[in-house]
């Protein structure tokens, strides 16, 4: 069986080899930015060699791999696990690393916080690599759907904040530190991690139509982001209410919620 498999990766390894040799050849030499943009398979069908039904399976694959990573929420498998609990039962019932922070402290919070974003970075890393940057950002936002509503779940997750963001740093490094700066420095002032997360997902649309237009090309990719965001603002729409009627929490790095109230008896 080692050795049917090994044999079997060896015969995959090559083939590929040879197709994006093949592609490289009869482009003249494809730069890393174009490798990156297409994708293996898209150089492929480029170049006419594997069959469109096989480019829309991967398309089909890398959305339904997004949907599934996303819906694997951390805050819950956590907080059910460690704590024997669900997160979604305290505080603003949010299953994301805020909520999981006040409620069990910054350990699980940081746990959450990782686990959210990895589960982003390997299915938008793993989608650019097979079908390109287009693809990769469609996959983002299936990643996204999955994270707010997980279908094991009940389809009630998280605000896709975390999410968003290892989007942004595997997609765009410079968008990402743009809009986490923007997302920092609003809550540095108002100590409302809401307002930063909503003001981070209005700007960072505008802040990847500008560096993408430039290169003529990422329409659907804007596309993408924009859903991606404007999902993120109706996630947060009680807080939006809450910030208006004054009555939002404000983020404290000190005790968490569990720990104040053993404190108080």
């Amino acid at each position: 069986m080692m050795f049917l498999t090994t044999a079997t990766s060896d015969a995959v390894s090559e083939t590929v080899t040879e197709a994006i040799s093949g592609a490289l050849e009869s482009e003249g030499g494809l730069t890393l930015s174009e490798f990156m943009y297409k994708g293996w398979l898209g150089l492929l069908a480029e170049n006419g060699q594997i069959p469109l039904v096989l480019w829309i399976a991967a398309i089909v694959f890398c959305a339904l791999l997004g949907y599934f990573l996303g819906s694997l929420n951390f805050a819950v498998v956590i907080s059910r696990l460690k704590f024997h609990d669900d997160i979604r039962k305290h505080g603003s019932g949010n299953a994301g690393a805020t909520n999981m922070t006040r409620t069990y402290g910054k350990a699980a919070g940081v746990a959450t916080l990782l686990g959210d974003i990895m589960k982003a970075i390997l299915s938008v890393m793993l989608a650019r690599l097979l079908c390109g940057e287009t693809i990769a950002y469609l996959t983002g936002m299936c990643c996204a759907l999955g994270h707010a509503f997980p279908c094991y779940y009940r389809f009630k997750g998280g605000k896709c904040v975390a999410v968003t963001a290892a989007i942004a740093l595997v997609m765009e490094p410079f968008a990402f530190l743009t809009i986490f700066a923007i997302f920092a420095l609003v809550v540095f002032v108002t100590k409302y991690v809401s307002l930063g997360s909503i003001a981070a997902a209005f700007f960072y649309p505008l802040i990847l139509h500008k560096l993408i237009m430039n290169r003529g090309y990422g329409h659907l990719s804007i596309l993408f982001v924009t859903v991606i965001c404007l999902l993120v603002i109706w996630l947060h729409r009680e807080n939006i209410k809450r910030l208006l009627d004054g009555k939002e929490n404000k983020f404290s790095f000190g005790k968490s919620q569990k720990q104040k109230n053993s404190d108080e008896k």
